[in-house]
């Protein structure tokens, strides 16, 4: 069988079909041929290792890196030539980095797999010879007929045969797969609907053949085929609405029977998961490259020292002398090997020039550094009784690198609660108190009214509204008390019946009548029942619906009532209501209309007609006639639906909220401020997520927006309104991209683009020909002009595309992706950074991101503190460890008069401790604690943030500045040292310093020097830095005291014995030493002052 694993989300990729034998019964001898296909089972599988190949993928992975590639070659050098110095000083740094790294990333990837076993083997319902057997989930096979009951997730993508309802619908969730936690309806095959018992779903004979897998959510194309006792099979079509997928949750409805047709990893949730990749900031590719730079000086003064050293050799007088005790085999080895050889033993005598200890100090740094973010109390969610959460700290400094924000609406964005506001009637306002989703806040008994109470005459019009709002919609009564262990709907110990919809717009609607005096009782017999404000029972026929569509935008129904008068009433937008309203208050219900979008709220408008018998008959044979074409229906019953709803008379209006998370719309004009760009990528409907847009300020009223929708694509081509749309945001400005500009458009007219997920399948849809031109660079540079940027009906694999289309664009920004549900997964796995929410979706988007945290408002802190605070820690750290390094590049070899010899100017305990004891504890707690603002003062002002944006501190200008620094250190320190004591008495006794002695005090002055530079950086002083700083120091002292005062027996030779006390004893060296070091950071000191008088940047202004 072929296995067709589809890449590219909205393409009809038809690579071949499968047929699914129905609970694996072959179909009837002589109908057609039973070929047997092998699927795959039904596991589930995330993780990335498996015990077998963890250790040698790991260490692939690890030894990726440069840094440790050239530790493990320099470490297998020592180990196998004679060189300077011991293999442990290379070794031990990288077993260290190597196995914490292992052990955190094992740790990662076992949570995974233990999140995997949690789904592979929950119990599932298969019907297996008339009887009900239960299996784990990774046992269930393709063609498999599954029992799902209420309340329960489906194990496998699956098509609906039967269903508990008489009319073989079921309610279904989609949360974690579309973010949409609305009801929506599918639908049994109609031939296999009354089959409500375990026997007759397993006496069905019939086969299903349909496409190959694809991660489509939306698209689904197959047919069904029952044999029955006719020779020839009943064919019925199957599409996207009788297609269970996993993930999603069975709601009020009893049981289902389906059978499976896509298991495992061929399911169309798990074809949207994006495989887990190791994930590197951009600091660490800076570290990468200049360590590269420093590897090419490193080799270049390993050959350098060679050539010269066989050059110095060219004349037998100067040839290596007799005591260094060469032996004739050695002298007579091809000149190519001692070579070799002897460039190898430079490479590990200059090996301090590439910092180890720079990658122990960093994975350190992130792994404590991660902590601050879980101990921040300001990240702590009092409603979920969690905080913040780090999966991953490798990824700490980019937090503060950020360009691009992509972020999920529903629940990330918004709470997913609908409120109802207001409703509006001829012109008077009525405001219930606070209802949403069934939860009735205490003391709200009563009606407040705004304006003056209608007179008589306009009773029976606020009435017909009410009812008219009563009827016109698809809302399910629930009568339990609980729904997802939540408790609804209950109201003074009662319980009481609750609603739910696949729109909780008109679930908010319904439940504002009920708290102004009509309550929607039940669909009965296809009979809705209302309860008005005198406790009577009104009952009215349903007769057609007119389902809402997102062009129509409205919907309407036609109802009779028991005095048997007709009614159309109809509810929309209010673009597709007015223009079909010929009398009612039409101004005074526009001006309200006005007034509610101005403050962000979602409106609707509502109007009805009367209609006679004849009429309706009429009505009844134009739908009848476009519900029976098999060609263009859709077509036709828009058609259809457009010559029923016309001359219709105004009622009112509604206004609804959708309600966004607290500090939402706050935090997003933070980050505009910032110099970030937000994007909303969604599954939902468009004009459902422009209006969380306006409310959340992403758009604001000034905002043209443009749209690239499938609406506008159908009348006119997709080139043309991408050409069109590209002149109209360059017309303004010009070749200039927007992103000058983000968060100042005084000047600049703002911009928003809409983009649905067909048209984005079109967009990135590869050209046929040279003619119709790249669409992608088009539509890169027309959303570089917009200030914000919404992807409505997107796929969660589109997500992805879209996060990877812009991290792959010329200017490769740093993105973030932010959701809540696992349709965000693959969005956050493919960002530079990805964090969850804790939502009401469950907890895959926080198990697969980087960092996981509460609330949406709590994205500010992490990036405009954290992140900030993150990125100039490190960027310090980085820079100073190549500066510590330049300082001691100049005397790594002895000024000896001959190139021969290899021996190190400093003692191999000095050369050893230096980065890892002597210079690591200040530069390690700085990296931790410093604050060059206070906390307060980054909220405030978030376009501090720009100073740091594009990795501005790690830009080759800067490393440059501190390589040279540290390059005139070092010559001041051995220069300076060497012309100083030239020749110079130095004790009382008048004995002049050896090589030893030299070298020590050259390396106080180094020790010194970079501890001091460290400590005129740091503006954040706490009594920590001031032990560790004045700490190290002593330490120092009081380790060269005793390295070199007392006789160590396990020693083989005692070469620093006394040095260090006969160094201080000496005057001279410590006027000397003060002398060296005050030069040494006068340049960095007058630098600084320059700087901050002539160019200060904001934070500088700040600091003053």
């Amino acid at each position: 069988y072929i296995c067709s694993l589809l890449k590219c989300t909205g393409e009809e990729n038809w690579v071949d079909s499968r047929t699914v034998y129905i609970g694996q019964r072959e179909p009837p001898p002589g109908t057609e041929a039973y070929i047997p296909q092998r699927f795959p089972d039904n596991r589930i599988v995330s993780s990335k290792y498996t015990f077998w190949n963890f250790v040698p993928k790991n260490l692939f992975e690890q030894f990726r890196r440069v840094a440790n590639f050239y530790f493990l070659i320099i470490f297998l050098v020592q180990l196998i030539i004679d060189t300077p110095t011991s293999p442990v000083t290379s070794g031990l740094p990288l077993f260290f980095v190597i196995t914490v790294t292992a052990i955190k990333q094992g740790y990662e990837d076992w949570l995974r797999h233990k999140a995997d076993n949690a789904v592979n083997q929950c119990p599932v319902h298969i019907i297996q010879h008339g009887k009900v057997v239960r299996k784990q989930s990774r046992k269930l096979r393709v063609g498999d007929i599954v029992l799902v009951k209420e309340d329960e997730t489906f194990p496998s993508d699956l098509i609906l045969l039967s269903t508990s309802r008489d009319d073989g619908t079921c309610f279904v969730t989609t949360a974690s797969l579309d973010g949409e936690s609305s009801h929506k309806t599918y639908y049994a095959v109609q031939d296999t609907k009354s089959f409500n018992t375990e026997k007759e779903v397993d006496m069905l004979r019939a086969t299903i053949e349909c496409e190959q897998p694809q991660p489509d959510l939306y698209k689904f194309v197959g047919r069904i085929n029952i044999y029955q006792d006719r020779d020839e099979p009943i064919a019925r079509p199957l599409g996207s609405e009788n297609l269970l997928l996993r993930g999603a949750t069975l709601k009020n409805t009893e049981f289902v029977y389906a059978v499976a047709i896509y298991t495992g990893m061929e399911s169309k949730m798990a074809l949207n998961y994006q495989s887990k990749s190791q994930k590197r900031s951009a600091v660490e590719k800076s570290m990468n490259a200049f360590l590269v730079v420093y590897l090419c000086i490193l080799i270049s003064k390993a050959l350098i020292n060679t050539t010269l050293k066989y050059v110095w050799q060219a004349d037998p007088n100067r040839d290596e002398p007799w005591y260094n005790g060469k032996t004739d085999h050695e002298r007579q080895r091809h000149v190519m090997i001692r070579a070799f050889t002897d460039f190898l033993a430079f490479m590990v005598l200059f090996n301090y020039i590439i910092p180890v200890s720079m990658y122990v100090t960093v994975e350190m740094q992130k792994f404590l550094g991660s902590y601050f973010i879980t101990w921040d109390d300001e990240m702590f969610d009092e409603e979920l009784g969690e905080g913040a959460l780090v999966n991953t700290s490798d990824l700490n400094e980019e937090l503060g690198q950020v360009e691009y924000v992509f972020t999920d609406k529903t629940g990330t964005l918004t709470e997913n609660n609908m409120e109802f506001i207001e409703c509006c009637v001829d012109g008077h306002v009525y405001v219930p108190h606070a209802i949403c989703n069934g939860q009735i806040l205490s003391g709200s008994s009563g009606i407040d009214m705004i304006d003056s109470s209608p007179g008589p005459d306009g009773k029976e019009r606020e009435e017909l509204f009410f009812r008219a709002l009563c009827l016109c919609h698809t809302v399910q009564v629930k009568e339990e008390e609980t729904v997802d262990g939540i408790k609804r709907g209950i109201h003074q110990g009662k319980a009481t019946s609750f609603y739910i919809s696949s729109s909780p717009d008109e679930v908010a609607l319904v439940e504002g009548m009920k708290r102004l005096g009509f309550t929607y009782l039940r669909l009965k017999d296809n009979h809705m029942e209302i309860l008005n404000r005198e406790d009577e029972v009104e009952r009215f026929e349903l007769l057609e619906v007119l389902n809402f569509d997102s062009v129509r935008r409205r919907m309407s129904v036609i109802v009779r009532s028991s005095s048997g008068h007709l009614y159309l009433f109809c509810k929309g937008a209010d673009s597709s209501i007015f223009p079909r309203v010929i009398s009612g208050k039409v101004d005074r219900v526009r001006a309200r209309v006005e007034h509610n979008a101005v403050e962000g709220l979602r409106t609707l408008c509502v109007a009805y007609k009367a209609l006679s018998q004849e009429e309706y008959h009429n009505v009844c044979q134009l739908l009848d006639s476009a519900k029976l074409a098999l060609q263009d229906r859709d077509r036709k019953l828009a058609e259809a639906y457009d010559l029923i709803e016309r001359d219709l008379i105004l009622l009112g209006a509604t206004a609804v909220e959708d309600r966004l998370q607290e500090k939402a719309a706050d935090t997003i004009e933070s980050l505009h401020k910032a110099g970030m760009k937000v994007w909303v990528l969604t599954g939902d409907k468009m004009e459902t997520a422009a209006a969380t847009c306006y409310a959340s300020k992403l758009f604001r009223r000034s905002t043209q927006i443009l749209e690239l929708t499938t609406k506008r694509t159908e009348e006119q081509s997709l080139h043309d309104v991408l050409f069109e749309l590209g002149r109209t945001v360059l017309r303004q400005h010009g070749s200039l991209t927007h992103d000058a500009f983000s968060g100042l458009s005084g000047e600049f007219q703002d911009y928003g683009l809409i983009i649905d997920g067909a048209t984005l399948s079109a967009v990135m849809k590869p050209a046929q020909d040279d003619s119709s031109g790249n669409y992608k660079e088009i539509f890169l540079e027309i959303c570089r002009n917009c200030s914000a940027v919404l992807c409505c009906r997107m796929a969660p694999l589109q997500k992805a595309q879209i996060v990877k289309l812009i991290k792959a664009s010329k200017e490769h920004p740093i993105t973030l992706a932010v959701g809540d549900g696992a349709n965000d997964v693959s969005m956050i796995l493919e960002a530079h950074v990805g964090i969850g929410i804790m939502g009401k979706e469950g907890r895959q988007a926080a198990r697969n991101s980087d960092y996981a945290i509460p609330k949406f408002k709590h994205l500010k802190k992490m990036l405009l503190v954290h992140g900030h605070y993150y990125y100039i820690r490190i960027a310090e750290l980085v820079q100073y460890f190549f500066y510590k390094v330049s300082n001691g590049s100049i005397c790594l070899n002895s000024p000896d008069s001959s190139f021969c010899v290899l021996q190190p100017l400093y003692d191999t305990a000095y050369l050893t401790l230096y980065n890892i004891s002597f210079t690591s504890l200040p530069i390690l707690l700085y990296s931790l604690i410093e604050q060059h603002v206070s906390m307060d003062i980054l909220k405030r002002d978030p376009s501090l943030y720009r100073d740091i944006a594009k990795n501005c501190l790690l830009r080759w200008r800067i490393f440059i500045y501190w390589t040279f620094l540290g390059l005139f250190d070092s010559m001041v320190f051995f220069f300076g040292a060497y012309f100083l004591f030239d020749n110079t008495t130095f004790t009382s006794n008048g004995q002049i310093f050896g090589n030893w002695t030299f070298g020590t005090l050259v390396f106080t002055v180094l020790v010194f020097t970079v501890t001091l530079k460290l400590a005129l950086d740091t503006h954040y002083w706490t009594w920590i830095n001031h032990f560790v700083v004045w700490g190290s120091l002593l330490f120092y002292v009081v380790f060269s005291l005793l390295w070199g005062g007392v006789i160590w027996p396990f020693l083989n030779y005692q070469r620093m014995y006394y040095v260090f006390v006969q160094m201080l004893s000496s005057g001279p060296a410590w006027l000397g030493i003060g002398l060296l070091v005050i030069i040494s950071l006068l340049p960095d000191v007058l630098k600084k002052v320059l700087c901050r008088a002539l160019w200060p940047t904001s934070t500088e202004r700040i600091q003053v």
